[in-house]
């Protein structure tokens, strides 16, 4: 599971489609806009943002972290990798088969 701030829901669905068209993504989940308060070269600043809560493999990850960098306007993007301890079996798999590594296997 990867989470991804963008700054608004067109660029969401846009980097959402992309990531699952190119399979690097079983499915992208895109919440609501929510407001971040964050430190920035030296300063404290809020921004609205659109959270993504991206689905995929492990060995997709490198993939699609350089693919959230081609696609995503901040300098320095949130692209985080949470681990998943467990899940049922059956989506587990769907989310397995339906990402291919930058490899191409399966």
């Amino acid at each position: 599971m990867v989470v991804c701030n963008v700054p608004d829901s067109q660029l969401a669905g846009q980097i959402a489609a992309t990531l699952v068209s190119e399979r690097l993504a079983a499915c992208v989940n895109i919440l609501a806009p929510c407001r971040s308060v964050y430190r920035w070269q030296g300063a404290v600043e809020q921004a609205d943002e659109v959270p993504l809560l991206i689905k995929t493999r492990r060995d997709a990850y490198p993939a699609l972290e350089a693919r959230l960098l081609q696609l995503h306007p901040y300098e320095v993007p949130e692209i985080v990798a949470l681990p998943v301890a467990s899940g049922l079996p059956a989506y587990l798999t769907w989310v397995s088969d339906s990402v291919v590594s930058r490899g191409g296997s399966a």
